[in-house]
């Protein structure tokens, strides 16, 4: 038999120190196009990991450069992200930068987060 041995969770609450804010947009008012913000949805703490630098190669080549995963408690019926939403990150590197939530998926390894792919909007 196997003998037990103790492996830490890969992400604790410890490790969520970014604040990040979901938004919805609308179309602008006018003549204009674009959009802007119109509510914002859920603040929250999160971990956010840039692509790997042994990913890098694989980045350039699919233009996911720009992606990044974000790891957030899970808000139950609070909030559901989904690819319809943007989000910023309150960080001096992220400053003036919207993502778009790209995909949503439970962390298989620790039930309590949920793990969240987004691309920087142009």
């Amino acid at each position: 038999m196997k003998p037990f041995k103790y492996k830490p969770p890969r992400v604790n609450s410890g490790d969520l120190r970014t604040p990040i804010t979901f938004y919805e947009y609308a179309p602008n008012n006018g003549p204009e196009p674009g959009e802007s913000e119109k509510k914002i949805l859920y603040d929250a703490w999160s971990k956010v990991v840039n692509v790997w630098l042994k990913d890098l190669e694989i980045a350039k080549s699919n233009g996911t450069l720009s992606d990044i995963t974000i790891t957030i408690r899970d808000p139950q019926a609070d909030y559901i992200p989904t690819n319809k939403h943007y989000l910023s990150i309150d960080a001096l590197e992220y400053r003036n930068k919207r993502y778009n939530v790209k995909h949503v998926q439970p962390d298989l390894q620790n039930k309590e987060f949920i793990t969240i792919v987004a691309r920087l909007t142009e």
